[in-house]
Formats: structure tokens, C-alpha cells, sequence
């Protein structure tokens, strides 16, 4: 009883603690020149423009050529940022003139940006996609939890009194331009999902800094415009209403798409790295597909049984996967592939033609080490018994050993023997021959020698 009566006082200085740390207002700018900063960002016309266009045409020569340096500095002059925020802060302070405003930059920003990205890609003769501009076609839910977090720490540094570089970070994190410049590629090149896909991310990452941006004013207390006209005043929330639904209701439904998919795509790798894990085999390609439903792998390596991928079929349904289709390539002999999978296969046969050259290489390099060990074995033996052959046959002078193959001229039989040449001063006889290639056979471990004496 005592703790809790404890911890009933700590409840106080526990408030304390995070209002210290953690209050917003502290350092809270004075709010109309907040507002007025944001305001002067939203108007797209002249100088912003232009600044624009240009930022457009870095950022597409930087995607063009792949360079991350260059689309960086693309979107640190680039003034994309107002109109967007602008928008989050006139929901929040029910400012249907400021929607209204930043709601027409917004466009016209947006219609500028594609078709100076369109123009650019439509001259350029550089037409390879590159890793940048496929990296902008597929939008993910951390995009969506960037652009969140980036529009929270923007509305919030607007508002306090040194702002510091805040701003130029949140336009590099939440990444809005280089999107808009691969929507103007997949425009130029005639690519329909290069520009869907493009404009699909740069579309949530808007509604998200928006959505940040009316939290934070919220959050802080900004003041709503006030009305003398009720009836007005209870028209333009209307309105504000109706537009904030048409923009987020398909926001949310796009970005509960986006979560659901990365789970999926989570599910299937996982399944991927410890159901198809094969001994002496590896997954040289995956394809994963939420909309269709299937898991799609190439093979390298020692052949799988197909009992081992259906028991991997089988336990889809422990990955939350049940419904998905499992399609396992091994060699040639399967259905029409795409540009990457042939790219894989190429790879495949080229793996084992290599394994198979190196295997042979390996093996003919056993053989002839193996052939030098027996040479040297007997050049080893030659040393070993020449102090023995000194005392057994003092008359002895010289010795010679090798190996050789004996072919038989009348037929094709062939035999293996030790051929032995040796030197006397004195020739020993028949029998003494006969005693010394005993000798020698059991001396060497040969089979057969064949001894000629001078």
C-alpha cells in the first residue's frame, strides 16, 4: 500500500520531467510570423517557379546518370516543400482561402515538375533505367512513416524560433522530387507503371507531410481563424471536411495496401530463407508477388527433389501464406520466363559448367600428383637402399629404378613394372640375379621387376 502511495507522489514530478523536456512551446516562434512564413512558401509563381524547373532538371540529370549526390542537391533548392505544408496548416486552422491557395500551387507545382521531367527524358540520349529511378516506382510503408515523421519535424521547426537546417533535411527524407521526375520518365518512355508507380509515392508522401504538419499545428495550439459569419463559418468546415476525406480516404486506403504488402513481401522472404534453404543449392533470383498471390525462385546448384518443395508447399501456411503459389525454376524445362529469370539461368549453366571444369581440372591434378608421389617414392627408396645394397652386394656400383608400362607387340596387354638397371664390378650369376630382384621387390613393394644387370 505504501508503494502506491509512493508512486501517486512521483506522478507529479514525472509530469514535470516531460513538460521540461518535451513541451513544444518553449521555444514557440511567434505564431503569425510561423504562419506567415508558410504562407509566403505556398505562392508558385515567378522566382519559385523557376526554381522549380530548374531543381526538376537537376534532379532528372541526376537520376539520368544515377548519381545520389546530384538529387540530393535537387531537392535542397527545390521549393516543394510550401504549398504542402501549407495545406496541413490551413486544415488545421480551418483557412479555406490558404486551402484553396495552396491547393492550386500544389497543381501547379506538380503539372510544372512532370512536364519538365517529360521534356527532359523525352531529349536526353541517355534511356537506361537506372537503380534511382526504380527505386521511385514502388512506394513501401517506410516511405509513408518518412514522410510522417519529416512533415512532424518540419512543422515543427517552422514554428520555433531558430529554425536552423531542418527544412533542406526534411525535403532530402521525404524525397519529393525525384518521384516526380521518374513520373516524367515513365511519361517520356511510354511506361504507364513507371509513372503510376512514381505518382503513386509522390502522392502519399504529400498527404503524409500535410497530415504531420496538421497534427503539429494542432499539437501547438495554433489559432483557427476566427468568423463573423456562423453560417460561413460552418460552410467552410464543410468544405474543409469534404476536401480532407477526398484526399485521405484514398490515402489510407492506398497506404493499408502498402502495409498489407510489406508484410507479405516480410512473410515470403522469410519463408524463402528457411523453407528453401537446400543443401549445395542456393536462390539466385526471387520474385514476390502480392497482387498475384506467388512466390516465384530460381535455383542454382545440386538438383531438389520435388518431395522436398512440396513438404516447402506444404508449410506456406505457417508463413501466413496459404493462398500463395510456389514456383521453383530448376533448368530449362519450364514455363515462359521474363528477361531476369533467362539472366539466371545463364548464370545457372555457366555455375555448372564451371563446377564441372573445375571438377575435372581437380581430378587431373589428383592424377598427376599421385604420379609425382611415385616418382619421388622411388627416388626416396633409391637413397634409402643404397647404404643396404652396399653391405648385402659389396660388387655393386650403380642403381636406376623406374616405373614403367610393358605393352606386348602381338596383342594389346599391357602390364606395369619396375625396371631396375644396375652396375657391378663383378657380374653376379643367375641365381644371385634372381636373389637380388626378390631383394628388390620386397625392398620397393613392386610387383614386378624387371632387372638388368651390366
Amino acid at each position: 500500500m505504501s508503494d502506491l502511495k509512493n508512486n501517486w507522489r512521483n506522478v507529479p514530478y514525472i509530469k514535470q520531467f516531460f513538460s521540461e523536456y518535451l513541451d513544444l512551446r518553449k521555444d514557440k516562434d511567434n505564431e503569425a510570423l510561423t504562419v506567415e512564413s508558410i504562407c509566403n512558401g505556398v505562392e508558385f509563381k515567378g522566382t519559385n517557379l523557376w526554381i522549380l524547373i530548374f531543381a526538376v532538371f537537376i534532379a532528372s540529370l541526376g537520376l539520368n546518370v544515377n548519381s545520389t549526390a546530384v538529387i540530393i542537391g535537387a531537392m535542397l533548392i527545390s521549393p516543394l516543400m510550401g504549398p504542402i505544408m501549407g495545406i496541413g496548416l490551413a486544415i488545421g486552422q480551418n483557412n479555406f482561402e490558404l486551402l484553396k491557395r495552396s491547393l492550386k500551387s500544389y497543381l501547379v507545382a506538380t503539372v510544372f515538375s512532370v512536364i519538365t521531367s517529360t521534356l527532359y527524358f523525352s531529349l536526353t540520349p541517355l534511356d537506361e533505367v537506372q537503380s534511382e529511378l526504380l527505386a521511385r516506382t514502388s512506394p513501401t510503408i517506410y516511405d509513408v512513416l518518412i514522410a510522417l515523421c519529416g512533415g512532424l519535424a518540419g512543422i515543427i521547426a517552422l514554428s520555433t524560433k531558430e529554425k536552423g537546417n531542418v527544412i533542406p533535411g526534411v525535403a532530402i527524407a521525404t524525397a519529393l522530387m525525384p518521384p516526380l521526375c521518374t513520373a516524367g520518365f515513365g511519361l517520356a518512355t511510354g511506361n504507364l507503371l513507371y509513372f503510376l508507380g512514381a505518382f503513386y509515392l509522390y502522392f502519399i508522401n504529400s498527404v503524409f507531410i500535410s497530415l504531420a504538419t496538421f497534427i503539429g499545428v494542432r499539437v501547438m495550439h495554433f489559432q483557427r481563424k476566427a468568423f463573423v459569419d456562423k453560417e460561413r463559418e460552418k460552410l467552410v468546415k464543410k468544405y474543409i471536411v469534404i476536401i480532407t476525406l477526398a484526399t485521405m480516404c484514398p490515402a489510407i486506403y492506398l497506404t493499408y495496401g502498402i502495409v498489407k504488402s510489406t508484410i507479405y513481401e516480410a512473410s515470403a522472404n522469410n519463408f524463402i530463407n528457411e523453407e528453401l534453404d537446400f543443401d549445395n543449392t542456393q536462390v539466385i533470383d526471387r520474385k514476390i508477388s502480392y497482387d498475384n498471390k506467388e512466390i516465384r525462385v530460381v535455383l542454382i546448384g545440386n538438383e531438389v527433389p520435388e518431395t522436398e518443395i512440396a513438404t516447402a508447399r506444404d508449410n506456406l501456411k505457417h508463413f501466413n501464406l496459404a493462398d500463395t503459389k510456389l514456383v521453383v525454376l530448376q533448368g530449362m524445362n519450364n514455363e515462359a520466363m521474363d528477361i531476369g529469370t533467362i539472366k539466371a539461368q545463364v548464370m545457372e549453366d555457366f555455375y555448372k559448367n564451371s563446377e564441372k571444369r573445375l571438377v575435372e581440372q581437380q581430378e587431373k591434378i589428383k592424377s598427376l600428383e599421385n604420379e609425382l608421389k611415385v616418382y619421388a617414392a622411388y627416388n626416396a627408396v633409391d637413397k634409402k637402399i643404397i647404404p643396404e645394397l652396399k653391405v648385402l652386394y659389396p660388387s655393386a656400383e650403380a642403381i636406376a629404378m623406374a616405373k614403367t608400362v610393358e605393352q606386348q607387340v602381338d596383342s594389346a596387354r599391357t602390364d606395369t613394372l619396375t625396371l631396375v638397371l644396375m652396375k657391378f664390378s663383378k657380374r653376379p650369376n643367375e641365381r644371385e640375379q634372381e636373389k637380388i630382384s626378390e631383394w628388390l621387390k620386397a625392398r620397393v613393394g613392386a610387383k614386378k621387376i624387371k632387372l638388368i644387370v651390366e
